[in-house]
């Protein structure tokens, strides 16, 4: 899942990036929100978290600007600013939900998934297609019942694939969902992580089409026998 974080507080922001990486997001955290418009009018993401108290451009003209464009994107607001007012003016202004600081990193990780589930192609808590298993939130993956240890960006990928059974994801496409801007990209990259996933998971875990990229099937063959 790729994540924009608008904060401007470089400890906090600093904290929030590593946290959603550890948690296996790709994030982009810029801190100026008139730069936070601009991007968004050029790149696509899958959850913002906003800030309110921005330089150059106030986090709610950047939602206001978002909504405007009819971008229906999921926003979590991250504010010291706690009266209820200021709540209901964000919440009416086209936001998502409301998180105020000082927050526990947990809940804003089970917030974000909650946001998520609201999408009609991720609305299940757990992905399953009846031989894999992938919990977001206890971050475990079992094979026909047995857990399987995955590195943070094997399991981002995975996730990627199973949010989309039977589709077909490219090469491009996995790396913008589980990379963010400023990290380098080498050209085979998807190529070893998904080599690294058969080998945990088995060989018909991942699906090559070839020419055009990856998939995981919705129900394998002999998935109903194994249940």
């Amino acid at each position: 899942m790729r994540v924009l974080l608008v904060e401007d507080d470089p400890m906090l922001g600093s904290a929030v990036s590593q946290a959603l990486r550890d948690a296996a997001y790709a994030v982009d955290w810029l801190q100026d929100g008139r730069i936070a418009s601009t991007a968004l009018t050029h790149h696509s993401f899958e959850l913002i978290l906003l800030d309110l108290g921005l330089p150059h451009l106030g986090g709610l003209d950047v939602l206001r600007d978002l909504r405007a464009r009819d971008d229906s994107t999921p926003v979590l607001i991250i504010t010291a600013r706690d009266a209820v007012e200021q709540r209901i003016e964000g919440l009416d202004r086209g936001a998502d939900d409301y998180l105020v600081k000082p927050f526990d990193v947990g809940e804003l990780l089970a917030r974000m998934r909650a946001l998520g589930r609201r999408r009609p192609e991720t609305a299940s808590t757990v992905l399953s297609n009846g031989v894999l298993t992938l919990d977001p939130a206890s971050r475990t993956v079992t094979v026909s019942g047995t857990e399987r240890a995955l590195s943070n960006r094997e399991f981002a990928l995975l996730r990627e694939l199973m949010n989309r059974p039977g589709a077909v994801l490219s090469r491009a496409e996995l790396e913008d969902r589980i990379y963010g801007w400023n990290e380098e990209v080498d050209s085979n990259v998807i190529e070893y992580i998904i080599h690294n996933l058969r080998r945990k998971l088995g060989q018909d875990s991942i699906r090559n089409v070839r020419g055009l990229g990856w998939m995981v099937e919705r129900t394998p063959p002999g998935a109903q026998r194994e249940r």
